[in-house]
């Protein structure tokens, strides 16, 4: 069994500052250009000024970790990034990136050209090389894959895979960048590479514009995937990541021209090296409580390389031409930010560890054999048992239950739980029986008074002036008679039945607009008569209101209409219209030959505003 375990990088708890290197590529200006000269010069080889724009008499001095002129080789630039090779080697990560504006000569830089190769060719044939100095002892097997991709329009493509689509950037319990379903290919020497890697750049997306013939379009990475693994016990394998990545450069569109595609996708290049000058800033904050590596996929997959687990490297590329000095100084005040980010890298390795397999006892022979076996061969397994148990190594240190025993326990306690959990459902039970004996004995008693007045009415109906009901108690004294409550069966339900029935007719004569009073006729028996609503006012107040009503119909203005219960302004257009071809309504019953008024509709509006006019 394998079990992963993350080393720190020495007992000191080591961290890592991000390394800045500035590369000055050659003046490219026209001949008035070359009138104004270079705006900005190297001192040394740590050490440039700028003019300062504000002042043309003054400068502006940066100090970096390198500083590399006009004349410098590719092998000047790669010779700053070799030392934070041998930690990939190590279960380390390590990242190398171009960072600058567009024009500024970064794809130069990462990528070259056959007869001047940049720095991925040269970390990669760097890589093999100590790879093959370490494979003489014949202690550690190496492995190394590869994967390439793009970052374009903030969508990650594989390009050693083309017809891929966006794919997503995740992180593993230990904080590192992970990208599934990338295609990692496994590569055994330089050339293998190379086959890869010609084919793969070609995919890549460029375009050209006034500032650069074959502009980068997309931000390039590169991953190198090292694994070494230990060839005896423990077998330690240690995990080794590094980045080599090309950024795209940060455009002015006044000065590129772009327009449609080129626009956007300048846009999404721009806001994407904006979000990593904020998270370099919030990095270097004391105050800052978020980081904002997600807000771009550049940000995301950077966050190894800043403020994470990698040992860095950045080489900012800068022009010379006072065309480009904005973009020059924003470069150089971006990479004096950087250089003060502290990174932390770990060791990732993964160890074997053997756990020892405990021996299991044999079953019981009653259970084993069903309780079918004879004396003789119950004796002989016994004894086979007893041997076993006495010849393991492990027996003197402990003891393991046999699986019959571990059933029998699980069994036990399903049992006491079945248990607990049966004495709590009665008790529940007994609570809802004393719950439901109330309502029971109220639908004894509703069965009873619907049994007396069968003879009268056989639609009941109940109102709120009924007493309130008690329970039955037994005419014997000294004997405290009990309710007996039967399991809920079907039978057992007719009085609940009969209560549903009651509150159901009494719906459906709400239904009906029909109102119920209660008299007492001489004989004291209770009886229920159905009386409509109208019956129950007194007729003085029903024709006032009535009056009301027909007076706002005749002579009431759209809002006055509008004023009345459930008439709404289409409805109070229409009566006007009507008053003006038929004059005024004679009588309220005429009110049906608007349209759209209907019967019931008349109904429902005379009960709604004689009630609401007796409410004034």
């Amino acid at each position: 069994m394998a079990q992963r375990v993350t080393v720190s990088d020495g007992a000191n708890k080591k961290t890592s500052r991000v390394r800045v290197a500035v590369r000055l590529r050659p003046y490219m200006g026209t001949q008035d250009e070359k009138d104004e000269g270079p705006c900005v010069r190297g001192l040394d080889s740590q050490n440039l000024e700028i003019v300062n724009w504000r002042n043309a008499t003054e400068t502006v001095k940066y100090h970096f970790d390198a500083f590399h002129g006009e004349q410098t080789t590719q092998q000047d630039i790669f010779l700053t990034v070799k030392p934070i090779l041998p930690h990939v080697l190590n279960g380390q990560n390590a990242s190398v990136f171009a960072y600058g504006p567009t024009g500024a000569g970064k794809t130069h830089t990462m990528m070259g050209s056959s007869d001047q190769p940049g720095v991925i060719p040269r970390a990669v044939r760097e890589v093999f090389k100590m790879v093959k100095a370490k494979n003489g002892d014949k202690a550690w097997d190496h492995s190394i894959g590869m994967s390439y991709l793009e970052i374009y329009n903030e969508k990650v493509l594989d390009l050693l895979s083309p017809g891929s689509q966006d794919l997503p950037i995740r992180e593993d319990k230990d904080k590192n960048i992970l990208i599934p379903g990338l295609t990692r290919t496994t590569i055994t020497s330089f050339s293998d590479f190379d086959k890869h890697f010609v084919p793969a750049s070609l995919n890549r997306t460029t375009a050209s514009t006034k500032l650069n013939q074959r502009s980068s379009r997309s931000h390039a990475v590169l991953l190198l995937k090292v694994v070494r693994t230990q060839i005896a016990p423990p077998h330690r394998q240690q995990t080794g990541k590094l980045y080599l990545i090309d950024l795209a450069g940060s455009e002015d569109n006044r000065r590129t021209g772009n327009q449609g595609i080129r626009l956007k996708e300048s846009g999404a290049i721009n806001l994407s090296l904006f979000t990593l000058s904020k998270v370099v800033d919030s990095l270097n904050s004391s105050t800052a409580v978020r980081v904002p590596y997600r807000d771009s996929k550049l940000t995301r997959l950077l966050q190894d390389s800043l403020g994470g687990s990698a040992h860095s490297v950045m080489i900012t590329n800068i022009a010379p031409e006072y065309k480009y000095y904005f973009d020059t100084f924003g470069a150089l005040n971006f990479a004096s930010k950087s250089k003060l980010v502290v990174n932390k890298p770990f060791t990732c390795e993964t160890v074997a560890v053997a756990v020892p397999v405990l021996p299991v006892k044999r079953a019981r022979d009653g259970h084993e054999t069903g309780g079918s076996g004879t004396e003789p061969q119950k004796k002989k397994l016994r004894d086979e048992r007893k041997t076993e148990q006495d010849s393991s190594p492990s027996s003197a240190h402990f003891h393991s239950p046999s699986v019959m025993e571990r059933l029998l326990a699980l069994e036990k306690l399903m049992m006491n739980s079945r248990d607990k959990d049966l004495a709590e459902s009665r008790k529940e039970l007994q609570e809802h029986k004393e719950k439901q004996r109330p309502f029971e004995s109220k639908a004894m008693l509703f069965n009873r008074v619907g049994g007396e007045r069968s003879g009268v009415n056989k639609e009941p109906a109940f109102k709120n002036s009924v007493a309130p009901l008690q329970r039955k108690t037994s005419a014997s004294k000294g004997i405290k008679q009990q309710a007996v409550v039967q399991p809920l069966q079907v039978n057992q339900l007719q009085p609940l039945q009969q209560l549903a029935d009651v509150k159901k007719q009494s719906v459906c004569v709400k239904k009906k607009e029909k109102l119920f009073t209660q008299v007492e006729p001489p004989d004291g028996k209770e009886n229920f008569i159905e009386v409509s609503w109208e019956n129950q006012l007194e007729e003085s107040v029903l024709e006032g209101s009535r009056q009301k009503i027909l007076q706002v119909l005749n002579s009431g203005s759209l809002k006055e209409l509008k004023g009345l219960q459930q008439i709404g302004d289409k409805k109070a257009k229409l009566i006007l219209g009507w008053r003006k071809i038929h004059g005024h309504f004679e009588k309220l019953d005429d009110l049906v030959k608007v349209e759209g008024m209907t019967g019931k509709r008349y109904s429902s509006f005379m009960k709604a505003n004689i009630l609401s006019v007796m409410g004034k």
